[in-house]
């Protein structure tokens, strides 16, 4: 049972309750406000810089290694995905990310609450994960004291260059995200959105579905066709 008190939980144990503090990472990580200085935060933030580091200034030749890095990076990651650097995170252990995932250029996750990615999400280029909040307020604010909300995305969605996802954020799946969007508030399944902030603007219809198989299978013939030709 959770304490509104700041840094107390109670753990039931028969007919007693326990009361224990928590650390500022068990605080953060539960949403709780939090103070960043922290010996075990600032551990866990200094391998994420030196990995990160590691990451980008490899190059094209270092593919494997690179994907060795992003492996200690993450929390957890498919098999298959590929990240372009530059990349940045302040702990990347607190980011789960799905099948077939793909980030263009300089995409940034502050994961200082968890952040779930579902299978075959794309990112553009710049693209901002931010889990991070800090309180209105401005005295408790300068008492450094700062939060997190966790972000999820789901399956099969696509996020175009620019856009920022903000704390607390839930996007659901087959979605498309126009570029240079705000998303500030959950976004439903099946859907283009866009805007600052960004809004659902429309379904994904079957009309849609029926436009690019047809594309998808122009593209096949031709490739068919080239075969043949070599042949």
């Amino acid at each position: 049972m959770t304490n509104p008190d700041i840094g107390y939980y109670y753990k039931e144990t028969h007919d007693t309750k326990e009361e224990k503090s928590m650390t500022e990472k068990e605080l953060m990580l539960s949403e709780h406000l939090y103070i960043a200085k922290d010996i075990e935060l600032a551990k866990d933030n200094k391998k994420a810089r030196k990995l990160t580091r590691l990451i980008n200034a490899s190059t094209e030749e270092d593919t494997d290694e690179r994907l060795t890095l992003f492996r200690e990076l993450f929390g957890s990651v498919g098999d298959h995905f590929w990240v372009e650097p530059p990349f940045h995170t302040d702990y990347g252990c607190h980011t789960y990310i799905g099948e077939n995932f793909y980030a263009n250029y300089d995409c940034i996750i502050i994961d200082v609450a968890e952040v779930h990615i579902g299978d075959n999400v794309f990112f553009g280029p710049r693209v901002g994960i931010y889990t991070a909040g800090h309180p209105i307020d401005p005295v408790i604010r300068n008492k450094q004291l700062e939060y997190g909300k966790e972000i999820h995305i789901g399956d099969n969605v696509w996020v175009g260059g620019n856009t920022v996802i903000n704390p607390g954020v839930t996007i659901g799946n087959n979605v498309v995200i126009g570029s240079g969007s705000v998303v500030t508030k959950d976004i439903p399944d099946n859907v283009v959105a866009a805007g600052v902030p960004c809004r659902a603007i429309r379904e994904i219809t079957e009309q849609d579905t029926a436009y690019w198989k047809e594309q998808e299978a122009f593209y096949y013939e031709h490739i068919d066709k080239k075969q043949k030709e070599r042949d």
